[in-house]
């Protein structure tokens, strides 16, 4: 029998309750506490969740907590029935290994994912007897960075319900003395925090009440959802900083104080292109006036833009005295975006600029701010890194800010790697000026340069030279002691400060041991930062080198039981139960499961004892679903309420946009038409009506083989409309492999059409855009074709294509399409045979431009780009929402979309609405 290969996103929960917050009386969240153990700035935190399930038959219990995105987790447990059952870290492949098993099982996967800009979630879950308890342990460790002069350790609480004892306690121990300590963030409630301090150690104690969980700035019905954030400092001397040794490890951490600043030269590059249009110049040019306002009078600095161009407030560095500050604020004041985007040639006359006007005594710093991938000049990676290092040649640091998520951060990281700096992201808020301010305050006062550690008696060293040394940070090495040889173990660092060479060293010539840690913990410090080190250090080689760098990284994770981008935790849960893999994503990385393509969130898997066939739902199935995978009809979750004929606690598949039979959809909202059961012709289960297996799995991707039937069922692509200051965006669905008009500027001959895939979310298989009356650009996967009258020619490589006045260059993951005022790019989501592709419109010439990419009356519609404001009032409804658009009141439903206009894609909650409701027009009225 023929068959076609299916790859199915699953989007949107089966029923609007189901999405909100568990019901107490279904299962209860009755102790929550968080011990979290400071000492010398090594964070150790352990989280302790206990649950009941109040009802009279299993439930499935999730465990579901944020953690700080530094942090590494070493610890996870269940406590069941008086059995622990606990999570083993295994290398990447060996854990892929054991999860193909237990999917094979009906099984499920686990994940850590980032998210927003400081945290990564953790879920798990695992189905619990009647009136059984479960408890959950997490623990993770993170080395605290200094950052403007105080240390911060985040603490993130969301049981999402109010805990009858919830705790947090934070001890923090340092040798050296505390001399400030501050409690902040959304759960600070003066009334519930007790904090005391005492010299060298501090105790921070938060027991809310229940009543008081409610009322906090970050808490509602739902009990607490925000942070604990305590931030301290300690006391310093001018001389070597502290060290500490034990068992034959030391770590040491330098950060000197009464030191003279060193005036600085500090070149600011800033991208200009037409993908800045808008927010984010406005916010770019607030930052660079405040940061200009900060700069010393013995400062010097310049200023470049650029867009496929380069332009230079002055050719030369200048003093920041207040005649050249003013005449920068109004050459900053009037900075413009358009066109396209060449980093290589801003990057190389800025290094130009500072090599040019070299100062003695003073400290020299690159600076790049750029939202977007280099689309003019050279626009290979590798050139442009291999030329930047070159022009830069170890002088002075590059620092990279990759404004919101259409950068290729990758590249920039890789870059300022190379260069002995930074990247960061500046993520598209409304505080991105005081993200661009606050990078700027690290970096604003060198204290020493060409700083060299050195350890005689010392090995296993993790970095010891470093470009400069900043006011407010800290320096820290870890290492070895050869022979655990104390007396023979002489640190030093040598140092440029603004007039002199300095050499810090111990007035004793030894260092004494230190007792107070314990081995087990200055070893894990020296981890830790061996770790983190050789991941980054692993970007920035190839071939043998960095396979042997990524396989010490591995063993190190391995040995001190770390999930890091190279390993995952395997949890195997007591016997029916499941078997988890959890993974740590690298930054800006979407979560992937093994196996799996993208990825969103945690998959829940539970067979029902017994399952009758929904009203409305015929019993002749005739389509075998089975992801790869996966047993048939393994994967489930369970919900409190269903359609009639479902009991509670069963489960039902989503397909999409496929609209059920008015039976099969009761008690869900009108006009959602997200619903649809899966008809597999598989094997009989007991107590399973024939020929009928039911799943939902939470947002994730999953491969699925479909044996075509005499009943299709037809694919569905899910958009998003981003809002800006709304609770959710909107999304949407389309059904059907259709073509939709994309673009269309009236006054103009350009317009831009879509065929969707034949897939369920599977995104665009072509994109063809008309240039004018004779000159057509097809874009696919594998080729793009451009038609000019009968002329037509093929390109499969990556040499930029010129077509009239417009250029089109393909990279690996995106092809760029730019000419005048109009930019769009075309991202390669997916992989290999499941790769599609999805338009991103960053900069249109028009306002009066139709189409799902253009401008309507009465929002902004650009389901396929990043910058969107619709307006909707929420109408809190029971049992379901509603959205107020304009003067009409539309049903919706919480569900979740993945945001293809970024790669990798993240999964965002939506209120998800017909199409007709979310465009404010017919759908047909975009289908060609």
């Amino acid at each position: 029998m023929e068959r076609a290969v299916l790859q199915i996103t699953l989007f949107g929960l089966l029923l609007a309750l189901a999405a909100t917050q568990p019901n107490k009386d279904d299962w209860d969240i009755y102790s929550f506490h968080i011990n979290s153990t400071v000492t010398s700035r090594y964070a150790t935190t352990v989280i302790t969740s206990r649950m009941a399930n109040r009802m009279d038959k299993s439930k499935e219990i999730e465990f579901h907590v944020r953690i700080p995105k530094n942090a590494f987790i070493s610890k996870f447990r269940m406590f069941i029935d008086g059995q622990v059952y606990d999570g083993i870290v295994k290398g990447k492949e060996k854990a892929r290994q054991q999860y193909t098993e237990a999917v094979s099982r009906g099984q499920s996967a686990g994940l850590v994912s980032s998210v927003g800009r400081t945290l990564e979630e953790f879920k798990t879950s695992v189905t619990v007897a009647a009136h059984k308890k479960v408890t959950f342990e997490l623990t993770y460790e993170e080395l605290l960075k200094r950052r403007l002069g105080k240390y911060e350790l985040q603490i993130h609480a969301r049981p999402m319900q109010p805990v009858k004892s919830f705790k947090v306690d934070v001890h923090i121990h340092e040798e050296s003395g505390i001399n400030i300590v501050e409690v902040k963030g959304g759960l600070a409630l003066a009334d519930a925090i007790n904090k005391t301090h005492a010299d060298n150690e501090v105790w921070v104690n938060f027991y809310p009440t229940e009543d008081q969980q409610k009322t906090c700035t970050s808490c509602g019905e739902q009990g607490l959802n925000g942070d604990l954030v305590i931030v301290y400092d300690v006391n310093r001397d001018s001389g070597l900083g502290d060290i500490k040794t034990s068992a034959g490890y030391f770590v040491h951490h330098f950060a000197p104080s009464s030191l003279t600043r060193i005036s600085k030269n500090v070149v600011f590059l800033i991208d200009r292109s037409g993908s800045m249009h808008g927010k984010k110049m406005q916010q770019t040019r607030l930052a660079l006036i405040h940061i200009l306002n900060d700069l010393s009078e013995d400062d010097h600095f310049g200023l470049i833009t650029f867009d496929g161009s380069i332009s230079y407030w002055k050719r030369e560095l200048v003093q920041a005295n207040q005649r050249n500050l003013e005449s920068a604020k109004i050459f900053s004041r009037n900075i413009r975006e358009s066109g396209a985007t060449n980093i290589n040639s801003a990057v190389l006359e800025g290094a130009s600029l500072l090599n040019a006007h070299p100062r003695e005594d003073s400290a020299s710093i690159l600076i790049l701010l750029t939202d977007g991938d280099p689309t003019s000049g050279v626009t290979n990676l590798e050139q442009i890194q291999s030329n930047v290092r070159v022009a830069i040649a170890d002088k002075f640091p590059l620092y990279c800010l990759g404004f919101g998520f259409d950068v290729n951060f990758e590249f920039l990281e890789k870059m300022s790697l190379q260069n002995n700096g930074v990247a960061r992201r500046i993520y598209e808020d409304s505080d991105a000026d005081l993200q661009l301010k606050g990078f700027y305050e690290e970096v604003a006062t060198p204290l020493l340069i060409d700083v060299t550690m050195s350890y005689n008696g010392g090995t296993n060293l993790t970095q010891t030279e470093f470009s400069q040394y900043y006011n407010g940070s800290e320096i820290v090495v870890a290492g070895k002691i050869t022979d655990n040889d104390i007396g023979t173990f002489t640190p030093q660092v040598v140092a440029i400060s603004s007039s002199k060479k300095m050499t810090f060293s111990n007035p004793n010539g030894t260092v004494e041991s230190t007792g107070t840690e314990s081995a087990d913990q200055i070893q894990r410090v020296w981890a830790y930062l061996t770790v983190k080190q050789l991941l980054e250090k692993e970007l920035l080689l190839s071939g043998a080198e960095k396979e042997n760098v990524k396989r010490e990284a591995l063993e190190l994770s391995l040995k001190y039981s770390f999930v890091t981008p190279l390993t995952s935790m395997v949890v195997t849960k007591p016997e029916g139960g499941d078997t988890e893999v959890l993974h740590k994503p690298k930054e800006g990385e979407a979560p992937r499961h093994p196996n799996i393509g993208s990825s969103g969130s945690v998959m829940h898997f539970f067979v029902p004892d017994a399952l009758p066939v929904p009203q409305g739902l015929p019993d002749d199935g005739v389509s075998s679903i089975q992801p790869r995978g996966f047993a048939p009809g393994a994967g489930s979750v369970m919900y409190n309420s269903a359609p009639q004929g479902v009991p509670a606690g069963s489960v039902m598949h989503n397909f999409g946009a496929r609209q059920a039979s008015p039976g099969a959809r009761q008690g869900l909202p009108d006009g959602y038409g997200g619903m649809d059961y899966g008809r597999v012709s598989s094997k009989k289960r007991k107590g399973f009506a024939p020929g009928v297996v039911f799943a939902s799995i939470a947002p994730t991707q999953v491969h699925a083989t479909i044996v075509p039937g005499k009943d299709k069922i037809p694919v569905s692509h899910r958009f998003l409309l981003k809002a800006e200051n709304q609770s959710l965006p909107l999304c949407f669905d389309v059904t059907g492999d259709v073509r939709l008009k994309l673009l269309h500027h009236p006054t103009s001959e350009l317009s831009v059409h879509g065929e969707l895939h034949s897939v369920t979310n599977g995104g665009f298989r072509r994109i063809v855009i008309q240039l004018n009356a004779d000159l057509y650009v097809d874009v696919e996967l594998n080729k793009i074709t451009v038609r000019e009258g009968s002329r037509i020619t093929h390109h499969t490589g990556q040499d930029p294509i010129t077509a009239g006045s417009w250029t089109i260059i393909r990279r690996d993951k995106e092809i760029d399409v730019a000419g005048g005022d109009t930019h769009l790019v075309i991202l390669i989501q997916g992989k290999d045979a499941q790769s599609f592709l999805w338009p991103v419109l960053r900069q249109q010439s028009s306002d009066s431009a139709e189409g799902i990419l253009g401008q309507l009356s009465f929002f902004v519609v650009c389901a396929l780009c990043p910058a969107l404001n619709p307006v909707y009032e929420e109408v809190p409804q029971i049992p379901f929402t509603k959205l107020r658009i304009k003067d009409q009141e539309i049903d919706v439903t919480r569900a979740n979309a993945a945001d293809y206009s970024i790669s990798p894609p993240l999964t965002l909650d939506c209120w998800l609405l017909s199409a007709d409701s979310a465009l404010q027009r017919r759908l047909e009225a975009f289908i060609v």
